[in-house]
């Protein structure tokens, strides 16, 4: 049962404060009123909490709440209302079901917002960081339309795709992550610790060495007597990186320099252009006012070129014009996406064009992040095997020289 902190007032006028449990607010309001005591202010303490964590200050990371959480919880939610149960009654019981603490929370708080008359999508609006803007638009349009069951479908479905592609990104970029990390550390033991103690045999002799024993050797001390500082000036530089990436201006100019990468500025354009057509097409299918619809999906493909681009469109929609034309003045739509979406709006089948616009972005995007997957290992391999066989190659022949000498 829901545990509720109150302040009031007693019947002499002292202040009073405390806790009680009991179903929902109203109900504890009647039992203080009862007591003779007039409500202050009454807050539920775990909603409260959960409330804080999602909804809090800037510098927390993330919602504590996984896609793969919500899309569960969505789905669950769209079977309950297609029983036809109760709109509380069915958030009660997502309170059971759901194990994320934080997300429980924030459902058992809507609840008590539902069951006190405010509507289901101003309550989900209360978790920005949990419900995002597509997710609290897409409702309020199965609120008025009264297909709320079939809109959380879509949401539950929506939201995996993009978890499915959001994981198959972070996995094709993981391996040469860990590799070049790993890669770091190996040459920093290297150059530090076991190359000195060959090449001191090297310097005892004072054998005439090949130019590039000469030259690993020049490198070793190098590392080896400023390792600190360039651990910490490579440190530094990320910290610097990010830190300039996350203004406004940084963002804008990486997101070009991303779009302009060999091999990774074509996934990147394919991620964005799927991810444009995705939303906007279950935003449309949802019952999402055109313009509304732009506004979210602004703000959903995360490129600010693409940001630019959907915002020229939107202004053409509202002026009553196409949304093909800004799209293709672009530049950064492929040109059968363009002619889709201009097919789309001509015969009025414009959902349907984009979710198949979307569909096969997604399978070009699967090959394209297999392929490079495929192609980064053995370069990432290679690579290091290279400079692997350097190192040795440059300690060896002159190991094989002394003993010839000897």
């Amino acid at each position: 049962m829901p545990t509720f902190e109150y302040k009031g007032l007693s019947a002499a006028g002292k202040n009073v404060k405390g806790i009680l449990e009991s179903d929902n607010v109203k109900t504890a309001r009647t039992k203080l009123k009862r007591d003779g005591i007039y409500v202050v202010d009454i807050k539920d303490k775990k909603a409260q909490a959960a409330k804080k964590k999602a909804a809090g200050p800037s510098f927390t990371i993330g919602s504590g709440v996984s896609t793969q959480d919500l899309s569960m919880m969505t789905r669950q939610f769209a079977t309950l209302v297609k029983a036809q149960i109760p709109l509380v009654d069915a958030l009660g019981a997502l309170v059971d079901q759901v194990e994320n603490t934080v997300l429980r929370g924030a459902i058992s708080d809507i609840k008590q917002m539902v069951n006190e008359g405010s509507s289901l999508h101003k309550a989900l609006g209360k978790y920005p960081k949990i419900f995002q803007n597509i997710y609290v638009s897409m409702c309020e349009a199965g609120e008025t339309s009264g297909t709320l069951d079939i809109i959380l479908l879509r949401l539950a479905e929506f939201t995996e795709k993009q978890n499915s592609l959001r994981n198959k990104v972070r996995s094709a970029m993981m391996y040469p992550m860990l590799m070049g990390v790993f890669g770091f550390i190996v040459m920093i033991v290297l150059f530090v610790f076991v190359i000195p103690k060959i090449t001191q045999v090297f310097a005892e002799t004072e054998m005439t060495l090949p130019w590039y024993t000469t030259f690993l050797i020049k490198v070793s001390n190098f590392v080896a007597d400023y390792w600190i500082s360039i651990t910490v000036g490579l440190v530094s530089a990320l910290i610097f990186f990010f830190r300039w990436k996350s203004s406004h201006s940084g963002r804008q100019q990486w997101d070009i320099i991303k779009m302009k990468l060999p091999i990774f500025g074509r996934l990147i354009r394919m991620i964005a252009v799927s991810r444009f057509a995705k939303t906007l097409s279950t935003l449309l299918a949802g019952g999402v006012p055109m313009l509304n619809a732009f506004d979210i999906v602004k703000n959903v493909v995360d490129n600010t070129v693409f940001e630019k681009v959907i915002a020229n469109a939107r202004d053409n929609v509202s002026e009553g014009e196409s949304i093909a034309g800004p799209l293709k003045k672009s530049g950064e739509f492929p040109p059968i996406v363009i002619h889709m979406i201009s097919i789309g709006e001509k015969t009025g089948e414009l959902e349907p064009m984009l979710t198949q616009v979307s569909d096969a972005y997604d399978f070009q995007v699967d090959n394209a992040i297999s392929g490079l997957t495929s192609l980064l290992e053995p370069i990432m391999i290679v690579g290091m095997g290279l400079i692997i066989g350097f190192i040795v190659f440059a300690i060896l022949v002159p190991i094989f020289e002394m003993s010839n000498l000897s």
